[in-house]
């Protein structure tokens, strides 16, 4: 595999995961019973929450050991797409947030 810089496709990419990632909150909580303004509320700040994790700004240690995610994405031609930079996927949250509860 080769590691590709494409920062627009990386893009489009990384809208995708957390769009399927906020869908997958909103499932799971629609099924322990959240409802209505309480269910988007919840799947906001965790979608929030996973976002910014995956986008190291969570600061993550363990036992000394600095934990640094660097997001990237395996393509159709066998290529490993990535933005050149940290993903920021926490950035898209609260549009899509939006976007997915009106529609």
């Amino acid at each position: 595999m080769q590691l590709k810089a494409d920062p627009e496709k990386f893009d489009q990419l990384q809208q995708l995961f957390i769009r399927e990632i906020i869908e997958q909150i909103r499932l799971k909580l629609t099924e322990a019973g959240f409802r209505d303004e309480a269910l988007k509320e919840v799947t906001a700040h965790i979608a929030f929450s996973v976002a910014s994790t995956i986008d190291d700004n969570a600061g993550i240690e363990a036992e000394g050991v600095a934990v640094k995610p660097y997001l990237s994405f395996v393509t159709g031609d066998e290529q490993l797409v990535h933005g050149g930079e940290n993903s920021y996927m926490h950035e898209y949250v609260a549009d899509l947030i939006t976007e997915i509860f009106d529609e």
